[in-house]
């Protein structure tokens, strides 16, 4: 069954169906964010871009307690999100927007923890999620069955057909793909295969699945995330984090069609 996500304030209620993260890996609270970094020794790198700590939306009374992180070997895929919440937002109340759906998922789903590693909002600026280090491959709980050598970035807004995404959204979305799969040295536009842990994905636990480098929630999980309209993007997203890298345009068959082994 096709699982959609609601839109407006009912995101709270349908965050499960967002995020679909059952794989609740244990976090703990994290401080002040560090400068964007030099490129990374791989072969295809990409500089690290700026990312707002969790400091700038996350302060003491809000907090949750929780347990430390978790985390795996490294990150060999990112999944797209959409959050299911309003786009007409002004970009200044992105912080309040992200302690809102802390909130949902750590008070009425009972999470430990944002499920997501990122958030974008509709100016291109990227905030840190899930605790546990922003250069760290941290467990995140954002993509049921595949929160295992993934992060999971998630676009402020409802991007179902039709809705604009912003260019600003798109090419940050692209930098910090670029940079995280850049890390291991995954180039975004070839696949990479995952080992399904939840069998309430789109693949039963222990199934080997081929899934994009950079993928939507829906191609492992049943759902419409990341919407119709941001989900046509991801072709352009891919293109762009693989220039980031430093790799050749599109036409080199043998790159495009590699596939890395990302097995846990």
């Amino acid at each position: 069954m096709l699982l959609g996500c609601l839109p407006g304030l009912a995101a709270v209620t349908a965050l499960g169906l967002c995020a679909g993260g059952v794989d609740h890996a244990a976090t703990a609270a994290r401080g002040a964010g560090r400068p964007p970094a030099a490129r990374p020794a791989t072969a295809h790198g990409a500089v690290r871009p700026a990312v707002v700590p969790r400091s700038a939306w996350l302060d003491d009374l809000a907090r949750h307690a929780q347990p430390p992180p978790r985390y795996d070997d490294k990150v060999v895929a990112v999944f797209v999100h959409h959050t299911d919440s309003p786009n007409g937002y002004a970009c200044a109340d992105a912080p309040r927007i992200i302690r809102y759906l802390y909130a949902g998922q750590t008070g009425a789903r009972d999470w430990d923890d944002i499920g997501y590693n990122f958030l974008v909002d509709r100016c291109g600026t990227i905030y840190e999620g899930r605790a546990g280090g922003i250069d760290r491959p941290v467990t995140g709980a954002h993509t049921q069955g595949f929160n295992h050598r993934t992060a999971g970035i998630a676009a402020l807004g409802t991007f179902t057909a039709g809705v604009p995404v912003p260019q600003a959204m798109v090419d940050a979305i692209a930098a910090l793909t670029a940079w995280k799969l850049g890390l291991s040295g995954v180039d975004p536009r070839t696949h990479v295969t995952l080992t399904s842990s939840n069998s309430r994905s789109r693949y039963a636990s222990g199934t080997t699945a081929t899934l994009p480098a950079l993928a939507g929630h829906r191609d492992g999980y049943m759902t419409s995330c990341p919407g119709a309209a941001l989900t046509a993007r991801l072709p352009e997203i891919r293109a762009k984090a693989a220039l980031l890298q430093g790799r050749q345009a599109a036409g080199r068959a043998e790159a495009a069609a590699r596939t890395l082994t990302g097995t846990p």
